[in-house]
Parts: structure tokens; C-alpha cells; sequence
């Protein structure tokens, strides 16, 4: 009987070496197995450039990348101003909302659309929902119409980024894709870091509406560079069919009951947090059954009914893929959190003013543009990832551990410094586990892969501020109810420092007896949210044990069907 013998296991083999080849056996069954390898013919890329054009079009790819991180801190700066002109101040947190839960619905669209719909068409459809939706913002007549304008940005605005990501793989070999990754991540980190501070003097100087407006140019800059120079090749099969057998490609049932189910979680979650609903009330129970429904039926319609799944079954259920994504959701979770909560404790509970909150978010800043560009440079040197995602995860957990341990008595220096192993450790991670993915899944699933990678970053973001602030809620308004006497002194003091919880700009203004209660109370509050993460962090860690260590050099250098 013929043996089928197996290579030896490549979890621990370095990303550079070449994979070795499976032995060959016969169907003969009176046939020994062959002795010896079998060498596979290396295939060619299908899609080699000059310099000067991969320039290029990684300058249509990442303008566009630094635009939606611009546009985030941007937006965060115009809420009160924007609440303002509206008269609308309670519902300005539903324009980062409405956006947020719409990136984390539609993103994972876009691996199956960079696919159906070529690289370039998927993206120039992105960065038309992300424009269109930009320009509507500063054109809103309505708080209502502001945050449906947010909404179509965020249909786009997700996509630009997972797109740009499968772009970059398509012709950069995978053993390099690591750095490039961080070079992303620092316009990424550039964006993000001018955003605030040039939105604020936009807004002073001409108003919030132009800081919508003064984003055209560097769409128009991306649109037009990724319509001329992204002339990205996929598989014959895919470029000789018809527009009508393309879009009978898509999976608009299993697209349908994903967003349903992201979008009714997440919302729930969301509501949860900014309205201060009770896990009874109505609302967030019935977000969450639908979120349910909507789980099952997405199930169903990938694994009986879709012949080309938005986000198939087989691939979400193997070893690193399924490792990658809980991981991803994991640690994003906790980065996430203590991104929202760190200046909050140096405005609660230090009294510091909002700049100087804010600045110590300066190291962490830095610690991620380096941490990216240093996990890409180490997988290039090294060949190697598992060892890195774990460092990276392990980085996480001391932040959050560091974290908790503040008190009265920390020194400066930890103040400033305890955030670096946050953002260092996760610039990493998410680094080196998206190339885990990518190395991780056959050629056909790469675009797919990534998405799904960016499905549960981005989920793990709002439900890392959600359940962070829910968690704050509770704890502080159960502590303000043990220091402050009298009957509805707790919740009427809980209810107005809750209400202005991003600044916390009230406490100051309180008596030394109601000022002290509350400053102690969000320490003791803030001090669960720490540990919570820490432990969220912890699951990350584990979750990352599975990921298997790939050879980067067998995988081709591109993603096809």
C-alpha cells in the first residue's frame, strides 16, 4: 500500500528559506513512494514594475492611506465646534460613530471586490465613497445629514486602506512586505498626528466645514495616480470576464447579513456606552437578537448558498487565519482602550490640561512609527515572525500592567514612558500577523484574507472604546456613590462629569470634598479599565500560540484567483 510521506513541519522554519517540497506518491498501489524531492518550477510574477512606477503608485496607494488617517484626528477635533452650530452637542458623538461602524461593515467587502473588481477599481470605488461622502460633510445643512455623510465616508474610507494593503502584496515580495507595511504605518502615524493640530487651526481660522474641504486635494492627487499608474494584472480568468459575470460574483445575500451583523453588535455596544443605556432596555436587547439572526443567516448563505463567499467558511476556520483574527480583535481591543483612557487620566485624575494630556500620547506616537518599520526590517533580517508576534503581544501586557499601576506616587518618568511598550508592541503586531495571514492561506484567498484581517482590527477598535467606557461608567458612578452622601448626590454628580468625560474639564470647577471624590473615583475606575485590558491583552497573547511560521520565499509575490 502507498504511504504518503509528509515534510517536516515548517512552524518554526524561517520565512526565507525556501519550503521544502512535498515527497510524490503514485496511484499505483504496487508503486513505492519516490525517494526523492520533487523541485517545483517557481512561477513568475505576473505583475513586475520599474522603480520609478512603483514610486508612483505607492504614492496613489499611501496618499490615500495618510488621508483617512488625517481625516480621523481631524474630525475628532470638530465635534464641539460642529455641536455648536447645530445646537445638536448630544449627538456629535455619533459623527465618529456612524463612521466607525461603517469602515468595520463595508471593509470586509473590499477583499472580495479587489478581486471581482480588479485592484484599481476597487480602490478608485473607495476613495469615490470616501470623497463623495468627505465633501457632503462640509456641504450638511443638518447634524442628521452630517452623520450620514460620515457614514458614506466610512464605506470608503475602510476600503482604502484593506485595498491599498492587497495592492502592495500583488508586487512586492513577501519577505519585504513586512517594511513596506511600516513604511505605511508612519503616514499612517504622520496623518493621524497632524490631523488635530491643523484641524483645530482650520477651524479658527476659516471653519470646521473647511477642514473637509481642504482634503480634496489630496484625493484628487490619489484618484488620479491610482486611475493612470495602478495597472495591476490579475488571472486571465478574471480579466477577459464581463462586467455582468463580475457582478454576478459577488455575494450580495452573505454581504448583506455580514454588515447586519457587525453593524447591529457593534451599534448596540455603542449605544451601551455614549446613551447610558442599561443591558435591559429594549433597544440594546433587540440589537443584539438581530445581531444574532443575522450571524446565523450569514453562516447559512456562506456555507449553502453563496458560490463565491464574501468571507468563506474554510478559510475563517483554519489554524492562522482564525489565530490572526481573534488575536487582531484582541489586542486591538486593549490598544484601543488605552488609546481613549490614557489622556483621560491625566485629565481626571492628574488635572492636567487637555494639551498636556494629549502630548503624552507623543511617545506612544513614535514608539509606533518606529515599532512598525523595526518588526518590518527584523522579518526581512530574520526571516522569521513567531517570535516577533509574541515579543509584540507580550509588549501589550506590560503597557496595560504598567498602566494599572499608576497612583499619587508615580514619577513623571513612568507617566511618560509607560506607553511606549503599547505602541511599539502593537505597531508590531499588527505587522507581522498580517503578514502571518498573507503567508498563511493559498493565493486565491490572499485579497479575502486581508479583509478579514482589517474586519477584526477595525471590529475590536469599537468594542475596545465601547466596553472601556461602559466599564468606566459603572465603576465610577459605584464609587462616586460610596464617597458622596445624599440622595441623588452620586448620580447627579456622575451624570455631569460622565457628560463631559473627554475633557473633564468640570472636575476642576468642583469643590476640594466633591473634587477629591471625584478624582479618586476615576482613578479606582480608570485603574479596572487598565487591568481589564491587561487581561484582554493576556487572551491576545494567547491567541497568537496557534500562528504558524511560514516560508515567505514559496509564496508568490501576487494574489490571484
Amino acid at each position: 500500500m502507498s504511504v504518503e510521506r509528509r515534510p517536516p513541519s515548517l512552524e518554526t522554519s524561517s520565512l526565507l528559506v525556501e519550503r521544502p517540497p512535498s515527497y510524490h506518491s503514485t496511484d499505483d498501489v504496487n508503486s513505492e513512494p519516490s525517494p526523492t524531492y520533487c523541485e517545483p518550477e517557481p512561477e513568475r510574477p505576473i505583475n513586475q514594475f520599474s522603480k520609478a512606477d512603483t514610486c508612483w503608485i505607492l504614492a496613489g496607494l499611501w496618499s490615500g492611506v495618510l488621508l483617512g488617517a488625517f481625516d480621523g484626528t481631524v474630525v475628532a477635533t470638530l465635534l464641539t465646534p460642529i455641536g455648536s452650530e447645530f445646537n445638536a452637542s448630544n449627538q456629535s458623538s455619533y459623527i465618529g460613530t456612524s463612521y466607525l461602524l461603517s469602515v468595520c461593515c463595508f471593509t470586509p467587502l473590499y477583499g472580495r471586490l479587489a478581486d471581482i473588481l480588479g485592484r484599481k477599481g476597487a480602490m478608485l470605488l473607495a476613495l469615490s465613497l470616501f470623497g463623495s461622502g468627505t465633501i457632503f460633510c462640509g456641504l450638511a445643512p443638518s447634524m442628521n445629514a452630517l452623520i450620514a455623510a460620515r457614514a458614506v465616508a466610512g464605506m470608503g474610507g475602510g476600503g482604502s486602506l484593506a485595498v491599498s494593503s492587497i495592492a502592495v502584496t500583488d508586487f512586492i515580495p513577501l519577505q519585504q512586505r513586512g517594511l513596506y507595511q511600516g513604511m505605511a504605518n508612519i503616514l499612517f502615524g504622520l496623518g493621524a498626528g497632524l490631523g488635530g493640530p491643523l484641524g483645530g487651526w482650520v477651524n479658527d481660522t476659516f471653519g470646521w466645514r473647511s477642514a473637509f474641504y481642504m482634503q480634496t486635494p489630496v484625493l484628487l492627487f490619489s484618484f488620479v495616480l491610482v486611475a493612470t499608474k495602478v495597472n495591476i494584472t490579475l488571472p486571465d480568468a478574471v480579466q477577459n470576464q464581463t462586467l455582468s459575470e463580475k457582478l454576478s460574483r459577488i455575494d450580495y445575500l452573505g454581504s448583506l447579513t455580514l454588515v447586519g451583523t457587525v453593524g447591529c453588535l457593534l451599534l448596540g455596544f455603542s449605544l451601551k456606552s455614549t446613551e447610558e443605556m442599561q443591558w435591559s432596555d429594549p433597544i440594546i436587547v433587540g440589537l443584539f437578537s438581530a445581531s444574532m439572526i443575522f450571524a446565523f443567516l450569514f453562516v447559512w448563505v456562506e456555507k449553502y448558498w453563496a458560490p463565491f463567499p464574501v468571507m468563506p467558511l474554510r478559510l475563517i476556520t483554519q489554524r492562522t487565519p482564525l489565530a490572526v483574527s481573534l488575536s487582531n480583535l484582541l489586542t486591538s481591543m486593549s490598544a484601543f482602550s488605552m488609546l481613549y483612557n490614557a489622556p483621560l487620566y491625566f485629565s481626571a485624575v492628574r488635572l492636567d490640561t487637555a494639551a498636556v494630556a494629549g502630548l503624552h500620547l507623543l511617545p506612544h506616537s513614535i514608539a509606533i512609527s518606529t515599532g512598525s518599520v523595526f518588526a518590518g526590517w527584523i522579518m526581512r533580517r530574520t526571516g522569521k515572525l513567531y517570535t516577533l508576534t509574541l515579543v509584540a503581544s507580550f509588549m501589550t501586557i506590560v503597557a496595560s500592567t504598567l498602566a494599572s499601576c499608576w497612583n499619587d506616587n508615580s514619577s513623571t518618568f513612568h507617566l511618560w514612558i509607560d506607553l511606549i511598550p503599547q505602541g511599539f508592541g502593537m505597531a508590531s503586531f499588527i505587522t507581522s500577523t498580517l503578514i502571518a495571514m498573507i503567508a498563511g492561506v493559498q493565493r486565491e484567498d490572499m485579497a479575502i484574507a486581508t479583509g478579514i484581517t482589517y474586519l477584526f482590527r477595525t471590529t475590536g477598535q469599537v468594542l475596545g472604546v465601547s466596553l472601556s467606557g461602559a466599564i468606566l461608567q459603572a465603576v465610577l458612578l459605584q464609587k462616586l456613590r460610596e464617597r458622596i452622601t445624599g440622595p441623588g448626590a452620586a448620580e447627579y454628580f456622575a451624570a455631569l462629569i460622565i457628560r463631559n468625560r473627554h475633557t473633564a474639564q468640570i472636575i476642576p470647577m468642583l469643590n476640594p470634598d466633591q473634587r477629591k471624590a471625584a478624582v479618586d473615583s476615576y482613578a479606582d475606575a480608570l485603574r479596572v479599565v487598565f487591568i481589564c485590558q491587561a487581561a484582554m491583552s493576556v487572551l491576545g497573547f494567547l491567541a497568537c500560540l496557534p500562528i504558524q511560521e511560514s516560508a515567505l520565499s514559496y509564496v508568490t509575490s501576487y494574489s490571484s484567483l
